[in-house]
């Protein structure tokens, strides 16, 4: 897939601004805070609808306008599509492809792929739990875009049940665990929760071992990675109505404290991914080095991943990290990308970069939201 145009309306600090692309590599080049991050933000934002920035779509609209647009026109095998998102200050959102408007949010996804890579995402070996579950469910809903909605489902009946359970927390003692709502609340959590469940226990499973073959190029197979998916209820059973009673099961076993806490302490919300480096947990272990090498071997084996299941090639996102890599991991990343995948990359200064990746790359300079070719 290739993305031919982008233009940004009332978006970040773009007041209405398109850009062109004539190469398979884009080098955006510009000081901090002036709009390289922003671009790149709106290709995440059509591709998955979600911001790793995860900032309210308010906080996406220039300050005095009441919505922002992205346009883009796409390039891929079956023809060229045209995409619009419509951000509102009031939070409603709107998609079109080709001019029509979308109604359905998860048809949306899908039409174009892109994989992001940033120093935040440093975060995947060193941050909490939620960091890990948000990159799994990013890259799901790549995969499978009917995850957009499952995950939302689910988020929802998590939402009211906590609801629930906080407006009985005082009278926890006088509410026992065979209330007729909660115990509907508990089924409808439990009904989603395990379409959750299963997606990114499949995911995991694909994933890790094209995670650890990278791994093992990078580091000269002197390390061995390992990615292990987590639940927070027990898998020992794949079917979908083993996974919901071992699911309800754990709610009865946690009913009284989750009475006392006004909380939802079971479900998909607190999952782990694991990374481990030799039988170490990662954020345990060696350097920087080392950790950045793991996350780059994620990040890679995210775009392989992709690509076998569509059929193409996704686009890469690079954004500020070769700054974050030592030359050899620098050109590992190089090399692997090559022309397979279209790839933007921001960078304050071209000095990365070999006279050949710069000869065979657009450069575009960007300076208070505004890009120019010089």
């Amino acid at each position: 897939m290739y993305l031919k145009t982008l233009q940004l309306r009332q978006f970040r600090n773009y007041q209405d601004q398109k850009v062109e692309f004539n190469a398979a590599k884009a080098i955006l080049v510009g000081n901090n805070a002036q709009g390289k991050s922003n671009l790149l933000e709106a290709v995440e934002l059509l591709a998955t609808l979600r911001s790793h920035r995860m900032a309210r779509d308010r906080d996406l609209i220039q300050d005095g306008a009441e919505f922002a647009q992205i346009n883009a026109s796409l390039e891929r095998d079956v023809g060229i599509s045209d995409l619009t998102l419509t951000l509102r200050r009031n939070g409603r959102r709107s998609v079109a492809i080709n001019g029509e408007i979308v109604r359905r949010q998860m048809d949306f996804l899908g039409v174009l792929n892109a994989v992001q890579f940033s120093s935040l995402d440093l975060e995947l070996v060193r941050g909490s739990p939620e960091v890990r579950r948000n990159w799994l469910d990013t890259l799901l809903i790549q995969l499978e875009p009917v995850y957009a909605h499952i995950l939302h489902q689910y988020n929802q009946v998590l939402r009211q049940r906590n609801a629930f359970l906080k407006k009985n927390q005082e009278s926890a003692l006088a509410l026992n665990t065979q209330n007729t709502q909660l115990a509907l609340w508990d089924a409808q959590l439990a009904t989603t929760g395990t379409r959750v469940i299963r997606r990114r226990d499949r995911a995991i499973q694909r994933l890790a071992p094209i995670a650890a073959a990278w791994h093992a190029s990078i580091s000269g197979s002197t390390e061995i990675l390992e990615i292990k998916y987590s639940p927070n209820i027990p898998l020992e059973q794949q079917q979908p109505e083993q996974v919901q009673q071992a699911f309800l099961n754990k709610i009865q076993q946690r009913a009284v404290a989750e009475l006392y806490r006004g909380t939802t302490l079971v479900g998909p919300h607190r999952d782990e991914v694991e990374l481990t480096i030799n039988q170490t947990p990662a954020r345990q272990y060696g350097s920087q080095g080392q950790q950045r090498t793991l996350v780059l071997a994620l990040k890679l084996a995210e775009l392989q991943l992709i690509e076998e299941v569509v059929k193409e090639p996704p686009l890469l996102l690079l954004d500020d990290v070769l700054a974050e890599l030592d030359p050899y991991r620098q050109n590992q990343l190089l090399d692997a990308i090559q022309d397979r995948f279209q790839t933007l990359i921001t960078t304050t200064h071209l000095s990365s970069f070999d006279a050949q990746w710069l000869n065979s790359s657009q450069i575009l300079f960007v300076k208070a939201g505004e890009i120019s070719i010089n």
